[in-house]
């Protein structure tokens, strides 16, 4: 297992700690590295470290009042393919928020995961 030095660690904060923890591992490739439901969870995806933080863990409760609701920030993981990605999660009944979006660099679309948090699924161009 990968050092957490050696990873880039991102925190969303979640309302549901076991419900983050199924959908980042059951639908998005991720890995549990450490649980301790229903305060926090810890999943890793190659070099991405997400940390999971529930309504009792000290990282949720040092978000300000103000910033409690998930923001525009997303985590972006790139797919070989979109169309496949996209079919596979509609199949296991994940929504999307918005369209396929195509641009010179690639094609994306938006996932939320059971809290709301924002995940980017890209497709770059060939």
């Amino acid at each position: 297992m990968t050092a957490p030095e050696q990873l880039a660690s991102v925190r969303y904060v979640v309302d549901d700690v076991q419900a983050a923890v199924d959908f980042y591992t059951t639908h998005l490739g991720f890995s549990l590295r450490m649980s301790a439901a229903p305060a926090f969870a810890d999943v890793v995806r190659g070099p991405l470290r997400l940390l999971l933080s529930g309504p009792a863990s000290s990282g949720a409760r040092a978000t300000p009042a103000d910033a409690a609701t998930a923001g525009r920030n997303r985590i972006h993981l790139v797919v070989d393919d979109l169309d496949d990605e996209i079919g596979r999660l509609r199949t296991a009944g994940l929504s999307f928020r918005g369209e396929l979006i195509t641009g010179p660099g690639g094609r994306q679309i938006l996932l939320t995961d059971p809290a709301g948090n924002l995940v980017e699924l890209f497709q770059p161009a060939r």
